[in-house]
């Protein structure tokens, strides 16, 4: 008598993450703030970066940025993230899925990982944001060095301190950090066709040196109450321009008029001389 075979059981393929691990629902950005933190300079510059991060060649719909959010980078780790002062992305819709408002940004559940970040430096945050000090410890979370350049590879990395005005830049050349040069002053990001540079102005009624965006040709770009202020200007450069014109036209018309009863009084008709 032969036994039969036992049956074996086809296991399901795995899933993938965005179905299986946690979503931003589970993993907001409700988290205490780090030491010192927030003052108004951590306020202010990112909404000024907020407002201006206009990329050229891409559908407004599809430009998302956000700053002091949770940003979640680990399939591994899933609890472990980073918190950016701003970060700007390429590619995705301004609502989760098109239908809420982010309580953090969750990499494995949206569709592109951030094009630029930006970490304005603090008092005790400088060998975090700068990678000077890398420990490969099992099991802890990396810098937001190691994780902007090695596992969200995110092509542009900048730094900047309000306490020295100093910038640095860094781009995503074969897989590692290399710092940018400076053109014209800014910071060239083609692939979006805009640049990033310093600007001493008022913002909020605050006049300082800020960070803000340009176009890749250098023109500034404005932000909201800027560009109410440029069209009041402009408006008023119009109605003033208008009105010479007006001025203009009615000194020519007396000098007209004054010219033809200069030529009666001399006996010359002149609506003849036509």
């Amino acid at each position: 008598m032969t036994s039969s075979p036992h049956y074996i059981p086809q296991s399901d393929p795995p899933l993938p993450p965005w179905e299986t691990l946690p979503t931003m629902y589970d993993l907001p950005s409700d988290n205490p703030e780090e030491p010192g933190l927030p003052d108004d300079f951590h306020f202010l510059q990112p909404l000024l970066l907020y407002l201006t991060f206009q990329p050229i060649n891409w559908n407004p719909e599809l430009v998302y940025s956000a700053a002091d959010l949770n940003l979640y980078y680990d399939l591994q780790h899933p609890l472990w993230y980073k918190r950016p002062d701003w970060f700007g992305v390429v590619g995705v819709q301004k609502l989760y899925k098109g239908q809420d408002l982010r309580l953090s940004y969750v990499t494995w559940q949206e569709p592109a990982n951030p094009f630029v970040v930006v970490e304005l430096l603090s008092s005790g945050t400088e060998d975090e944001d700068l990678g000077t000090k890398r420990e490969s410890v099992v099991d802890k979370p990396p810098s937001k060095w190691e994780v902007y350049e090695r596992i969200l590879r995110i092509p542009y990395y900048i730094v900047f301190s309000r306490y020295t005005n100093e910038l640095r830049a860094f781009q995503l050349v074969g897989g590692h950090y290399e710092p940018m040069s400076l053109t014209d002053g800014r910071l060239l990001m083609p692939e979006i066709n805009l640049s990033l540079g310093l600007w001493q102005g008022s913002f909020r009624d605050i006049e300082r040196l800020w960070l803000r965006w340009f176009t890749l040709a250098g023109e500034l770009i404005c932000e909201p109450t800027e560009e109410v202020a440029a069209a009041t200007e402009r408006a008023i450069i119009a109605e003033q321009e208008a009105t010479e014109a007006k001025q203009e036209a009615e000194q020519a018309k007396r000098k007209a008029e004054q010219l033809a009863e200069r030529l009666r009084q001399l006996g010359v008709n002149p609506d003849e001389l036509d």
